[in-house]
């Protein structure tokens, strides 16, 4: 097993392993239940880890992550009811609530 992620936020740890299994690649999660160490544990050893089982999906599953979490084709939207510019972060127009289309 190695590790492939951490992160203070569980469900960012938890939102990893659900988009590493739709890739078939099998996780487990560590220190789950740490946090109620805080205290005898530093608030670093108490993060969710997230490890690959099989050592040989450890490069694919770096390359997974790092498009998920990359924006270099993200791209603005405009609105087609008021045509004001969005970011692409944005569910809806910011300046009319409008869904994208």
């Amino acid at each position: 097993m190695k590790m492939v992620y951490t992160n203070e936020d569980r469900f960012i740890v938890s939102n990893v392993k659900n988009i590493l299994s739709q890739h078939r690649i099998e996780t487990v999660l560590k220190n789950e239940y740490a946090a109620g160490g805080i205290g005898e544990l530093s608030a670093f050893d108490a993060w969710l880890e997230l490890w690959v089982l099989n050592e040989t999906d450890y490069d694919a599953a770096c390359k997974v992550i790092d498009n998920a979490f990359s924006d270099e084709n993200a791209v603005d939207w405009l609105c087609s009811n008021c045509k004001e510019s969005n970011d692409v972060a944005f569910e809806y127009c910011w300046s009319c609530q409008h869904e994208p289309s």
